[in-house]
């Protein structure tokens, strides 16, 4: 175990990149990386009963409810592979989930990826998914329609096209950048440019979390 625990928050909106940077910190930094969409998408596949009651507010493209996702946050950062660290991706996204979530841990830094709404409209729906792994794509850049990793004609999520992702940037917009303004007053706060690339938005992301 290092000497401190890593504690962090990726803000930005649908298709900025949080979930590929989360993946590239949580690997570069040894700590969990924890998506409250992956675990919302895993219980709606199963079709358990958290998944059941979230599927509706998804798929409009809306907030799920606080105590749901609260509670759920809570549950998974006390398990043992959060003990280094975590970060947290798509969460919290209200000041109410923030304010819950300051009675629980504390937080170390708050990095918000900004995007344009032109790249986050080509992102988010040239997006594929594969039904069995999970595993994303893009059609820019794998056009088959097949999972290279185990073979399953891939499809776009109900949440993927043009109208839905509209409204949820602004659902975003309107509920979601209040935090922006909430961790700056903490002096938590860090911008990037995500309409860079992977790699120059991760080295910046790096350089902040080496700084703490």
């Amino acid at each position: 175990m290092r000497d401190r625990t890593i504690k962090l928050i990726l803000l930005g909106p649908p298709g900025a990149g949080k979930g590929t940077q989360a993946e590239r910190i949580s690997e570069a930094k040894g700590i969990a990386h924890i998506s409250t969409g992956d675990m919302l998408r895993m219980n709606m596949r199963i079709e358990t009963e958290l998944g059941i009651a979230a599927k509706t507010y998804v798929e409009k493209g809306e907030l799920v409810p606080d105590e749901v996702i609260i509670g759920m946050v809570k549950e998974r950062i006390s398990k043992p592979d959060c003990e280094d660290g975590f970060l947290l991706d798509g969460f919290p996204r209200t000041v109410a989930q923030a304010d819950a979530l300051s009675l629980i841990t504390d937080i170390d830094l708050v990095i918000n990826i900004e995007s344009s709404e032109e790249l986050i409209l080509k992102r988010i729906c040239g997006r594929r998914m594969c039904p069995a792994c999970g595993k994303a794509f893009h059609i820019s850049r794998h056009d088959s329609g097949v999972c290279d990793k185990c073979g399953c004609e891939l499809y776009q999520r109900t949440d993927d096209n043009q109208e839905t992702v509209r409204n949820r940037l602004a659902v975003y917009y309107r509920q979601t950048e209040p935090l922006i303004d909430y961790y700056r007053s903490l002096g938590k706060l860090r911008t990037l440019d995500g309409d860079r690339s992977i790699e120059e938005v991760l080295r910046d992301i790096l350089s902040l979390v080496d700084a703490l």
